[in-house]
């Protein structure tokens, strides 16, 4: 019965002069997530609505679905679409509706028009009360509830008339692209996938590095995290992921440094690198996906210890979440049965038996002096090595 949605948006709608450009952000998202949709979809723009209608055969399930993964929509609404025949034609078009819609007629009602064409004949709340009348003598085992309907029946009277009673859930925030860019320091654990989420939700642009350390970590860990970034791009749209190779510079640490500040001084390179990729790929800040006190490279003195290497804004959009609230996410947006596969990446495979929880700057500062110039080759010959896969 459906071949048209009506897509509502909520922050959008107070951007003020800069509205339509949240609009056609939003219009380019939904353009790109159907492309995955068996068929073809004209998307329209008008009077603060967006539409979304099949043209042709489609597949209405993968449609939802797909919207569903759009950051911006609050909700899809499966509706129909009329000329303007009259409010005869109207009342049987809304009776046709509901018979086909709720078999079950022993429901309540509530009629909510929205009369936005002003030079239609009757106002709101005549409506309201007209289309109620003639759907209780058409169905009299309805009953009207103006509090908590069972069926909310929504009639917009614009240059058509759309019907629709359904809201399905969507997912929120600010379309991609609004919010600018950034650079996701992407594991194959489950709280980054989440972190990286989270950020885009707020409709940022998301690029990821990841830091592999063959042979200690297998080709199946790097296909893991392909794959974590993979159900993200579900609603980020592609993702662009560095792969660095890290072992030669984890090693030469290793050699190097006090075991118990292997995880902070690691964890270090890691954020330079990552900057580095960033800023040569115009992203405007660091995505990690830190929470204080999870593991030792996570305390408040170890975030400072990694900070300090850093000159963009590092963004830790879970800094105060505990483990149970992040894997209710990664399992919302389907990354914790991957995030949790046996395959290890390079954060777990150096680590000390007692590492460090308050690490000292000056010491820690120190001890990377016996890195030398050779710690600097290192970094330059993994960023001219870096594998990038672009991820959709």
């Amino acid at each position: 019965m459906f071949r048209s949605f009506l897509i509502k948006y909520a922050e959008i709608g107070v951007k003020g002069k800069n509205r339509h450009l949240f609009e056609d952000a939003l219009i380019h998202q939904i353009k790109y997530a159907l492309k995955k949709v068996d068929g073809k979809f004209l998307i329209t723009k008008t009077q603060g609505r967006i539409f979304v209608e099949a043209e042709g055969e489609f597949d209405y399930d993968e449609t939802v679905t797909a919207l569903q993964h759009v950051f911006g929509i609050v909700g899809i609404c499966p509706m129909i679409h009329v000329e303007d025949e009259g409010f005869e034609k109207l009342g049987e078009t809304v009776v046709n509706y509901i018979d086909a819609v709720y078999p079950d007629k022993t429901k309540t009602f509530k009629v909510n028009c929205r009369r936005a064409r002003k030079n239609y004949p009757m106002e709101s709340m005549e409506i309201n009360a007209a289309l109620g009348e003639i759907l209780l003598n058409a169905f009299p085992e309805l009953s009207v509830d103006v509090h908590a309907p069972e069926i909310l029946l929504n009639v917009e009277i614009r240059e058509k008339i759309y019907i629709y009673s359904e809201i399905i859930p969507g997912p929120g925030g600010m379309p991609v692209g609004t919010g600018g860019k950034a650079m996701l320091l992407l594991s194959g654990g489950i709280d980054s996938p989440v972190a990286g989420y989270m950020i885009a939700k707020r409709g940022v642009k998301i690029d990821a590095v990841y830091f592999h350390a063959p042979p200690y970590t297998s080709e199946r860990a790097k296909q893991k995290v392909v794959d974590l970034a993979r159900l993200v791009s579900k609603y980020t749209g592609p993702i662009y992921l560095h792969v660095i190779n890290f072992t030669d510079i984890q090693l030469y640490i290793y050699e190097k440094c006090p075991h118990e500040e292997l995880t902070i001084i690691m964890r270090r390179y890691m954020m330079r690198i990552a900057e580095h990729i960033a800023k040569e790929t115009e992203c405007l800040g660091l995505i990690t996906g830190e929470s204080i006190g999870q593991v030792a490279s996570q305390t408040m003195a170890s975030l400072v210890a990694t900070n300090e290497v850093c000159d963009l804004p590092v963004y830790r959009p879970l800094i105060g979440f505990d483990k149970e609230e992040i894997v209710t996410v990664s399992k919302k947006i389907d990354t914790f049965e991957t995030s949790i596969l046996p395959f290890e990446d390079c954060c777990t495979i150096f680590v000390a038996k007692h590492p460090v929880t308050k690490p000292n700057l000056n010491i820690i500062r120190r001890h990377e002096h016996n890195l030398d110039e050779k710690i600097d080759e290192l970094v330059k010959t993994a960023l001219e090595t870096d594998e990038l896969i672009i991820v959709e």
